[in-house]
């Protein structure tokens, strides 16, 4: 199984959308909580290029946020890469 990492905050419906997503999928994920954690935060983002939470890594690529998570599920790319 994949390595999933979810970088997230509080307050951020996305990210809480994120995780339900993902557990509702049964996929065991790593979250690291940036909140109030400012300079973890433009780290990541200056790592990743991503400038929003939450920023999702798969096998530490750079999936980006809920909305692209979706996106890769609905075209069926998804569990492929969850299954590497």
């Amino acid at each position: 199984m994949a390595k999933v990492v979810v970088y997230s905050k509080v307050p951020c419906p996305y990210c809480v959308h994120a995780k339900r997503f993902l557990t509702e999928k049964g996929v065991a994920f790593e979250e690291i909580d940036l909140t109030g954690k400012p300079d973890e935060i433009q780290a990541i983002k200056e790592k990743t290029g991503w400038m929003t939470v939450p920023i999702i890594l798969i096998n530490d690529q750079l999936i980006g946020g809920y909305n692209d998570l979706k996106d890769l599920d609905a075209e069926g790319k998804l569990d492929q890469l969850l299954n590497t």
